[in-house]
């Protein structure tokens, strides 16, 4: 989809906190946005019926010397990116119940704001280390990434809330940044600096990255300070090294391309054919 046509078609990103959000790389793609764009809340989902408050607890702020509960919600913004363009947001709590019904009420929104294309944001821990670009699956309607063709197995909300725009009949994507596993749950900006680069690839727009990437070589200078310390993490680190730069090299060999491929193949046949004669 060219530039020019992403401008005119209303996209909403959705990310959302908990099982699919770790070390908060996929919510604070929002958090970021609104903080570096001109945004407004919009639009809301009550928390009522959706949450158990044992796991999302509601939140006790003083204000002005009063004492306030802030319970669990939904929020939409609409974020203005430029004079041109906007970009709808929606970020909660994963909630615990009712998920049908709740993905139904966040695509009616969308319905209304006429959004045509849905992105859903996550990201998970994973056995993969900090020193390499972290890995990015990202599946539409038109092509899905190999590990989604062949995962089968537990899934949290934006993939409930995918499928369910797909089945209404908007465009739709789900974008997934990996996070290594071994660095606890601190935010990782740069995952969420992965996300947002993805984003704007999605959408045809280079974002305002603000202080991301300080932050994101911060988080890997921290990273290899811990890594230095313990002789058994750094084992298992330069593993996880030769593990990625094999799967990259087996990846670019497999994208040679099927002319190169079909070459290939007859130059192999013809080298059978010479050694039988």
């Amino acid at each position: 989809m060219s530039e020019e046509a992403n401008a005119q078609t209303p996209v909403m990103i959705a990310a959302f906190e908990g099982w699919n959000d770790a070390c908060q790389a996929a919510t604070n793609v929002v958090r970021h946005l609104v903080r570096r764009y001109e945004s407004r809340e919009i639009r809301h989902i009550d928390c009522g019926g959706f949450y158990d408050y044992q796991v999302a607890r509601p939140m006790l702020c003083h204000v002005s010397g009063r004492a306030t509960l802030v319970w669990p919600q939904t929020t939409f913004y609409d974020i203005t990116l430029d004079a041109n363009r906007h970009l709808y947001a929606q970020i909660a709590p994963e909630p615990n119940y009712r998920w049908q019904e709740y993905c139904a009420q966040s695509l009616h929104i969308a319905e209304e704001l006429d959004v045509a294309q849905v992105v859903t944001l996550g990201s998970m821990f994973c056995d993969c280390p900090h020193t390499r670009p972290l890995p990015l699956s990202v599946s539409d309607g038109e092509r899905q990434c190999e590990c989604d063709r062949e995962y089968n197995g537990p899934v949290g909300i934006p993939t409930v809330l995918d499928l369910a725009a797909a089945d209404r009949g908007f465009g739709h994507a789900s974008m997934w940044v990996s996070i290594p596993q071994y660095l606890g749950s601190d935010e990782c900006a740069a995952g969420t600096l992965r996300l947002l680069d993805a984003l704007g690839k999605r959408i045809g727009f280079t974002f305002d990255t603000g202080d991301l990437k300080r932050k994101a070589e911060h988080w890997k200078a921290q990273a290899s300070v811990l890594v230095r310390c313990n002789d058994q993490l750094r084992e298992y680190v330069e593993h996880l090294e030769r593990d990625y730069d094999l799967k990259c090299k087996a990846d670019e060999e497999a994208g040679l391309g099927t002319p190169q491929c079909e070459q290939l193949i007859r130059e192999a046949e013809a080298f059978l054919r010479q050694m039988g004669d």
